[in-house]
């Protein structure tokens, strides 16, 4: 379980947190993780695929004191899937606020692409005035998933946020992937359809 959801050195550890990962999901749904998946490389070239969601309850207040800090990140990692969004945003924060290594960069772009916006003000807020190279490089290494990112993005600006927030310019998803994903529309033209 989660095995292909983090780079190979960390084997034990995904294997720690997943045998203690509660297998009780929300609403009895029968499989713990969506069928469908968010593939990325990593800056060592590495691939590592994850669910785009995950049904399992979060008890990570139970199991704090039983993880080092690295399996507190893959867990905050798996959990930042959550089909909760409120426990998404929890983890997502969690995340922010650690020393966040390289291969948890993509959980936190593909969170960048859906439609909670006090999530994505977040991480905008987290990584505005910090070096986010390493995030512009995972991005321009894996385009063709960040510029299908984008556009979901701005979809569910226009269908949710575009009353609040009229000019797609001062919208925070805009902001996110400009500044600190480093997209440009330079990038579209390297779109593959």
């Amino acid at each position: 379980m989660f095995q292909d959801s983090f780079p190979i050195e960390l084997k034990d550890d995904v294997e720690y947190v997943s045998s203690n990962i509660s297998m009780k999901t929300y609403n009895n749904v029968r499989n713990g993780e969506s069928e469908e998946q968010s593939s990325w490389i990593l800056l060592d070239n590495q691939r590592i695929t994850f669910p785009y969601r995950v049904y399992y309850i979060d008890n990570i207040d139970s199991l704090n004191k039983k993880y080092t800090p690295e399996q507190i990140t893959v867990y905050h990692c798996i959990f930042s899937r959550s089909c909760d969004g409120y426990v998404r945003e929890k983890h997502i924060k969690a995340l922010l606020s650690c020393d966040l290594p390289a291969w948890a960069i993509p959980y936190i772009i593909k969170v960048s692409d859906e439609y909670v916006i006090e999530i994505l003000e977040s991480i905008y807020q987290s990584l505005k005035n910090i070096n986010t190279d390493d995030f512009k490089a995972i991005c321009h290494k894996n385009l063709q998933s960040f510029l299908y990112g984008h556009d979901r993005m701005i979809s569910y600006w226009n269908e949710f946020y575009r009353t609040q927030c009229y000019k797609y310019h001062n919208y925070v998803g805009y902001q996110l992937y400009k500044e600190c994903y480093g997209y440009n529309r330079s990038l579209d033209k390297l779109r593959i359809t």
